[in-house]
């Protein structure tokens, strides 16, 4: 194969005056300092200021070491369960299920009752209540059976003190017949009852007429607290024109007496009966039967009673007074079929 040869007119490759070129590359370019590749600077790299040598941290400088820590250990006050107390003895029980609905008790202010006061010796238990009471408010339910039907049902009444506080709570013991036959002449056991529903006080009234002209069978009602023990009856008197009462003691010997008005049908206002002593001489207090409203009135026999007596009167005659009041209202304010 014939040899390159340059062109005519240019030099030869070879006799040029060219330097020679490097075996491997370009040359460098003129004027720069050969590249000095990279390695470590003479003499090494010096370690930098303010950095520790490797193996762990120094503390921090101006903050001593923590103080008061130990190795990690049980904490402090805190007792392992089961240590410090004792086995459960014979007698321990499991506790119950929560109480979900609190019961509610007499001296409760939220409750509505009266708190129970100190009772003088010998009181019947229940009559506590009384001892420092002048005044009671008698309530009677309105029962909505009775008021649209004209169907007879059992008495229930509410019992409280001048302030609104509920003291006893009295419901009527009778069979359907006796109420739908003899309306208010009817005979009737009456319970009174505390906030834990125990009967402190038993009213019973038995059948008799209500006549003028028959004076040998009148209206009556004996008082019992507790329950089978006589403390007194309110008897009536035999009277043309006014009502007239007497309050007895066990032993039937006349304490006070209650006189009632000529009429007792009054419109838009009080029909008082007096309480007086025994002798009729002196007013110690009365039994008001209350104004309720002309619709209550005319369409229901719930009637509102006030009963007013001495503070110093015995407890047992405040019972028989709360027994007065029944009879009062069986008598006068009853109706049958919502009429008089």
């Amino acid at each position: 194969m014939a040899q390159d040869k340059a062109p005519a007119g240019y030099p030869s490759m070879q006799n040029a005056n060219y330097p020679p070129m490097p075996p491997q590359g370009y040359p460098p370019p003129q004027g720069y300092p050969p590249p000095q590749g990279y390695g470590p600077p003479p003499g090494g790299y010096t370690p930098a200021q303010g950095y520790p040598a490797p193996g762990g941290y120094p503390p921090p400088q101006g903050y001593p070491p923590a103080q008061g820590y130990g190795p990690p250990g049980p904490a402090q006050g805190y007792v392992p369960p089961g240590a410090g107390y004792a086995p459960p003895g014979p007698g321990y029980q499991q506790p119950g299920p929560p109480i979900i609905n609190q019961p509610t008790g007499q001296n409760d202010p939220n409750s509505g009752w009266m708190s129970i006061p100190q009772g003088p010796p010998n009181c019947p238990p229940g009559l506590e209540y009384l001892t420092m009471i002048d005044q009671l408010l008698v309530h009677q339910k309105v029962e909505l059976l009775e008021a649209m039907v004209g169907f007879e049902t059992k008495n229930k009444f509410s019992i409280k003190n001048s302030l609104g506080q509920k003291v006893y709570y009295a419901k009527e013991d009778s069979d359907c017949c006796t109420r739908n036959l003899c309306g208010a002449l009817r005979p009737f056991d009456m319970q009174i009852l505390d906030n834990y529903g125990n009967q402190v006080i038993h009213l019973s009234r038995p059948l008799a007429c209500d006549s003028c002209c028959f004076p040998c069978c009148l209206q009556s009602i004996e008082v019992s607290s507790p329950p089978g023990t006589l403390v007194g009856t309110v008897e009536q008197e035999w009277s043309l024109c006014f009502p007239t009462f007497a309050i007895k003691n066990p032993s039937g010997e006349t304490v006070l007496r209650i006189e009632g008005p000529f009429c007792t049908m009054r419109i838009c206002g009080d029909v008082e009966f007096d309480l007086t002593s025994a002798d009729g001489n002196t007013k110690v207090g009365k039994i008001s039967k209350q104004w309720t409203g002309l619709v209550r009135e005319m369409f229901t026999d719930a009637d509102y009673f006030g009963i007013t007596f001495p503070m110093d009167l015995d407890v047992r005659m405040k019972a028989v007074m709360l027994g007065a009041c029944f009879l009062i209202d069986a008598m006068y304010f009853e109706q049958s079929g919502n009429h008089n």
